[in-house]
């Protein structure tokens, strides 16, 4: 398994069905909310895949005393600029691979505490929603924000796409979608509106 992509962050805990990784100062090139990340499995060329869900600015003593004292602009941009802020990124795990074959099921075993996490390359992104089964995975999960997540996750895999099969692909991902969620129209008609921002 190539390590291409951007670090993001090493992990902190890690779960079968999510990890958090923990990071430096938050740069405009690094993931936010939706983007799809990977992190090395456990056995050899293995892969865990997965979408950014949460990203918070730990609780810092520091900070606390330092806001107190109401320090001058500057300073305030110096200690943003090169301070080690403690920031952690939730991550729900949406598939695996072992190797060329990825497929849309929870890991096995989750990534091991300290291994880095990565942003997934445009490449990546385009095989790995090349089908959409891991829908389910995420209109199931209950510890995220599951149709904001999905909608997110759809925009920036359309975005990595040749500009002449963005809509297609999005009008796919609807179709699936009104597949999944027939029976709650409401869900579905939210969803398909979130898609559109």
């Amino acid at each position: 398994m190539s390590n291409g992509g951007l670090q993001v962050g090493r992990v902190l805990r890690a779960g079968t069905r999510g990890f958090a990784i923990g990071c430096a100062v938050m740069q405009p090139d690094i993931p936010a909310f939706g983007s799809f990340v990977r992190a090395e499995g456990q056995a050899p060329g293995s892969a865990i895949y997965g979408l950014i869900y949460d990203v918070s600015v730990e609780d810092d003593p520091f900070v606390r005393q330092f806001i107190s004292a109401n320090p001058p602009e500057e300073v305030v941009r110096d200690q943003r600029e090169n301070r080690q802020v403690p920031i952690e990124v939730s991550v729900l795990a949406v598939g695996c691979s072992d190797g060329d074959v990825i497929r849309h099921r929870l890991p096995a075993q989750p990534p091991v505490t300290l291994d880095w996490l990565y942003q997934c390359t445009d490449e990546e992104v385009r095989a790995f929603t090349a089908r959409f089964d891991y829908f389910r995975l995420v209109l199931e999960a209950r510890e995220v924000p599951a149709d904001e997540l999905l909608a997110a996750s759809l925009r920036a895999a359309a975005a990595v796409r040749p500009e002449s099969e963005q809509e297609t692909f999005l009008v796919e991902a609807g179709r699936e979608l009104t597949r999944l969620l027939a029976a709650d129209p409401v869900r579905l008609e939210g969803l398909l509106r979130r898609l559109q921002a």
